[in-house]
């Protein structure tokens, strides 16, 4: 399959690796075989130590409108029952940061996509919204969830009840986005950002994912103790660094 056949793309630079949903003329919808050369990806990042920084973004006008409502009528399917769920699942727990560059649409699908991410940035023009009950679809790729832990479960329900779209700007302010910037000043935004974290010592960086991971599944007083016993131990340049003081 050559490049410009191919449904995702990746590229790494400076040790940042850039994974483009590559459907221009679809809007970056996702099929499932979308979600095949994504996990093919993902698998290969999770394993690339060389990797300290994640972009993930969408080619062309979008970043991602969402599921292909035509492959859906098709009656396309995933290697097994819950990969494309599972696939989210592989982005978020990436041992690297994560950033999602968000321009165009960012619907549904797209949006669980960009939720997955440690961290959102949006251009003000971009619109962005949960449309299952639009189309009197359910989710299961972890809307329920990673959604409420965005921007508190009040303001989830009524994104979700009502299939709201709003813009980069209001994005930010109700706390889905982290940043707002214009579409001109997205990618330099994004860069500087990952530039920024890639700075830090990656082991750093991955034990405290991990750690804060630990909180959402364990609880306050259950995380405390554990992290006072550096369970997964010390980043392997800490005599480097700290022979720089």
């Amino acid at each position: 399959m050559s490049e410009t056949e191919a449904l995702v793309l990746a590229s790494t630079d400076h040790g940042l690796c850039t994974i483009t949903l590559n459907r221009p003329d679809k809007l970056n919808a996702l099929t499932p075989q979308v979600f095949v050369e994504l996990r093919v990806i993902l698998d290969k990042v999770a394993n690339d130590s060389s990797i300290l920084c994640v972009i993930l973004e969408g080619a062309g006008r979008s970043f991602c409108a969402g599921h292909d409502l035509t492959s859906i009528a098709e009656g396309e399917r995933a290697p097994s029952r819950h990969f494309e769920p599972e696939t989210v699942d592989a982005l978020e727990n990436l041992p690297q940061p994560t950033i999602a560059k968000v321009h165009g649409h960012c619907f549904t699908g797209g949006l669980e996509l960009a939720l997955a991410c440690d961290f959102i940035v949006v251009a003000n023009t971009a619109k962005l919204g949960d449309t299952h009950g639009q189309w009197g679809l359910v989710p299961i790729w972890g809307m329920s969830v990673r959604l409420p832990e965005r921007v508190g479960r009040s303001m989830a329900k009524q994104l979700m009840y009502t299939s709201r779209r709003i813009n980069g700007d209001e994005a930010e302010r109700i706390g889905l986005a982290d940043y707002c910037v214009t579409e001109a000043e997205l990618n330099n935004k994004v860069r500087a950002l990952a530039l920024e974290i890639s700075t830090n010592s990656p082991g750093t960086n991955q034990r405290v994912k991990r750690l804060v991971r630990d909180r959402d599944d364990l609880g306050r007083t259950a995380s405390l103790e554990r992290e006072r016993t550096l369970p997964y131990g010390l980043p392997e340049d800490i005599n480097e660094r700290m022979s720089r003081a």
